[in-house]
This record gives C-alpha cells, sequence and structure tokens, in this order.
C-alpha cells in the first residue's frame, strides 16, 4: 500500500509532504547549504537555492506482502496445461530482470542516482541556522514582553469536544448524582433478584415490584452525564519575559587593511547580521568602525563607507565603553563583541587595550569574537606563522581566563567554518 498525501497547499504544492521530504534529506541539505555558503556569494544566502541527493533518499516508503510466505489463489487466463487445484512451482529466485538504468552515476548533478529540488529562502535560512546561537545567552532583568503561546488556565463550561476534560466532567457527574440520591445499579439488580426469588401473587413482591419501577424512573430522571457536568480545558495567551541581547560590531578599517582584508571582514558581518535578524527577535546591533579614531555608524555606512588611516584598537573599545555606559545596562542586557583586525596596532596601545577589555568590557560581555583576517595566500610553506601584535595582546587575555574566542581567516570559503567555530551550538558538557 503506497500512501502520498496529495492534498494542496495554496503555493499549488503539497505542503506536508515538502516538510516530510526535508525532514528525511536533512543531513544531506544541510551539508549542501553549508557548501554553498562556502563557496557562493554570501549576499546571496537568503535567496533560494538548489539541492542535489542521492536518489535513495527520495523513495516513497512502502507497504507490500512478503513473497516468500503465506498463500496466494490467482486467476489466470484458460491454458491446455493446467486445471484448477494444479500447483504451480514458484519461479527461481534472482531470474528477473533488473529495472535499473545500468551502471549507477558517481552522485554528481547530472547522476541518474542523483536527485535536485529547490530550497525556499525560509527553508534555505533555517537549515544554514539551525544549530547556531549566541553563546551563554542569559534572562536579565527585563522590560520586553511578549505574547509567546497559550497556557492552562482552568476550566470553563463551553469548549472543543478536542479540549474536554473527562477527569472533571465525571466527577462532577458523579457528585451530582450523589447529590440527586440517584440509584446505584447494584441496588436496582439487587432488588431484581429478590423479586425473581417470590412467587406470583405475594403482597411483598408487589410492594418490591412498585419500588423497582419508581427506582427505574428516578434513574431515567437523573442522567448519568448531565451537560452541566461537562467541564472543558480552557487556555489564555501569556506574557513571557524576552532575553534581550545587544551585538557590537567592532571592524578596523585602517590603511593597512587591504581591500581582500575588508572583504573577508564584511562577509563575516554580513553572516552575523543574517544569524542575529534571523534567530533573534530583541537582539540590537551597534556598528563601530575604526582607524585612529572610532565612531559607531549605521548598518550602510559600516559596510559601504571608504576610509582610511592609522590604528588604534583602544578607540574602538572605549566607544563601546560609551555606549554600554549610556544605553546599555549590563544588569539588564546580554551584551556580546565581534572584532575583525588585521592584528595590526600600535606597540603603545597595547596596554591601553588590555586594560579596557580587562576592566570594562569582558566583565561586561557574555562573549567577545576575535576575528583577524590576513593576506589571500597566508603564511608560505615552512615559514612559522606569524603572530600579530593584537593577537599577542588577546592571547594573553585568553589564557588568563577571559571571555575571548580568536579565529584567522585568510581565504572566503574559511569564513563560514570559522562562523559556525564562534557560533555554534554547544552541548552541555561542552559548555
Amino acid at each position: 500500500m503506497h500512501i502520498v498525501d496529495r492534498r494542496l497547499n495554496p503555493g499549488g504544492k503539497s505542503l506536508p509532504n515538502r516538510q516530510r521530504f526535508l525532514r528525511r534529506v536533512k543531513d544531506v541539505a544541510q551539508r549542501a547549504v553549508r557548501e554553498s555558503a562556502r563557496e557562493n556569494d554570501i549576499k546571496n544566502l537568503g535567496k533560494d537555492g538548489r539541492v542535489t541527493v542521492p536518489a535513495d533518499g527520495v523513495r516513497e516508503p512502502r507497504f507490500s506482502r512478503q513473497p516468500g510466505s503465506g498463500r496466494h489463489d490467482h486467476i489466470l487466463p484458460g491454458n491446455k496445461t493446467y486445471v484448477e487445484g494444479d500447483t504451480i512451482d514458484r519461479p527461481p529466485g534472482g531470474g528477473g530482470s533488473g529495472g535499473g538504468s545500468g551502471e549507477g552515476g558517481d552522485g554528481g548533478e547530472n547522476s541518474e542516482d542523483a536527485f535536485q529540488f529547490v530550497l525556499t529562502r525560509d527553508e534555505f535560512l533555517e537549515l544554514f541556522l539551525e544549530d547556531l546561537e549566541l553563546p551563554d545567552l542569559a534572562k536579565r532583568r527585563l522590560s520586553i514582553v511578549e505574547t509567546e503561546g497559550l497556557r492552562r488556565a482552568g476550566y470553563t463550561v463551553t469548549g472543543s469536544p478536542a479540549n474536554l476534560a473527562l477527569t472533571r466532567t465525571l466527577r462532577n457527574s458523579m457528585s451530582r448524582r450523589i447529590a440527586l440520591k440517584r440509584p446505584k445499579p447494584d441496588e436496582v439488580e439487587a432488588l431484581e433478584k429478590r423479586i425473581a426469588a417470590l412467587h406470583e401473587g405475594d403482597p411483598v413482591r408487589a410492594d418490591l415490584e412498585a419500588s423497582l419501577t419508581l427506582l427505574r424512573e428516578r434513574a431515567r430522571r437523573i442522567p448519568y452525564v448531565d451537560p452541566i457536568d461537562l467541564r472543558f480545558r480552557r487556555f489564555e495567551p501569556y506574557p513571557r519575559p524576552i532575553a534581550q541581547a545587544v551585538m557590537f560590531c567592532l571592524m578596523d578599517v585602517s590603511g593597512s587593511m587591504t581591500e581582500h582584508m575588508k572583504d573577508l571582514a564584511k562577509r563575516f558581518y554580513i553572516l552575523l547580521h543574517i544569524f542575529l535578524t534571523r534567530r533573534y527577535r530583541h537582539v540590537e546591533i551597534v556598528f563601530i568602525r575604526h582607524t585612529d579614531r572610532a565612531t559607531e555608524v549605521d548598518e550602510e555606512t559600516f559596510f559601504g563607507s571608504r576610509e582610511t588611516g592609522g590604528t588604534l584598537v583602544s578607540s574602538a573599545l572605549i566607544e563601546m565603553k560609551r555606549v554600554i555606559a549610556e544605553r546599555y545596562d549590563p544588569n539588564d542586557w546580554n551584551i556580546y563583541a565581534a572584532q575583525a583586525s588585521d592584528g595590526d596596532n600600535v606597540s603603545s596601545d597595547g596596554p591601553t587595550a588590555t586594560d579596557l577589555l580587562r576592566a570594562d568590557i569582558l566583565p561586561a560581555c557574555q562573549h567577545f569574537a576575535y576575528l583577524e583576517v590576513g593576506d589571500e595566500n597566508g603564511p608560505r610553506a615552512g615559514f612559522v606563522e606569524h603572530r600579530t601584535t593584537l593577537w599577542r595582546t588577546y592571547e594573553a587575555i585568553a589564557k588568563a581566563g577571559g571571555p575571548i574566542a580568536m579565529r584567522k581567516v585568510n581565504h572566503r570559503r574559511e569564513i563560514y567554518p570559522v562562523f559556525r567555530e564562534l557560533f555554534g551550538r554547544k552541548d552541555k558538557a561542552e559548555a
């Protein structure tokens, strides 16, 4: 038996079947989505995407009889060889012709053993962001609430049959029957047995029959379950506090940042922006650009403006400290920061940046992610990788137990794997 739900959704497709199919090929689809994020332009992540899965993953489940067991009766056309009751030997197994196409494919897009389908924007982003989260998101003292769902709120006398509270209804029924002294079935049965044991014409029998009639009439007037006994579970919307957070995006745009480095940093922040706006409703994003001076800018300026100058990392940390003091009380907000830089910094600025991080920034932050962008070719083979000034500064703080996660990237294909390392969901043991 082959069961397929062919009900159409407004888009002309069977939505339940599509959702069931995506659940079955979820792992394969996730791998394909991550590969496309690694190779394609990150700006196109929100668009529909084509995914290829093996043909084995799209076969529908089916029920079938076991061919080697049971008894089978068949109606065959007339012939000169067999008559009714003759036994026909089963053909030997493996003698049939296969239904395959010959040689198996290599599993690629052009293979006969592969199947392609198109993910919508919502489906693509759901698979893309499924196991990502902000680390250590805690509920602080909040004022933001919103209606999240329904909760039990007692009982009501009207409602849907699906919400009928059987236990409460039967309890009301029993209370009413006890209060009105409805005859019990045992009492009626015992009285019938006493009447059956007496002879016809016995005056006691006549009195008992009259009592039995009254009991039966009383039982009919007092039903077992009355409409006034019915109780239905009642649900009401309830407000739930929402954990609010702010993400500070600190980007170095000084003269030492080449166009390739700036492109890597922007790709990282585009991923971060998609992740935050898609997964969280109450996360604010603060954009800060810095050279030897730092300014808070809007999203368009952050990603599009061109400027150059010297490098002073402490200027970005000072600007972040100012914004936190003015708008984001650490007691009420979960504060995160993501910094992208080539690692170049004035040597004399190291102690200042260290003091700011240890005294003001890290105590207020839930998580601080540092991404160091480098040349496309990276370090040459056989050479020790150069540790930049800023990397050494942050590395010392991280070794001392500061909540800093540090990663390096040199090529655009490394952005997504590193992003997953910084914001991937961690199990309890790892956390």
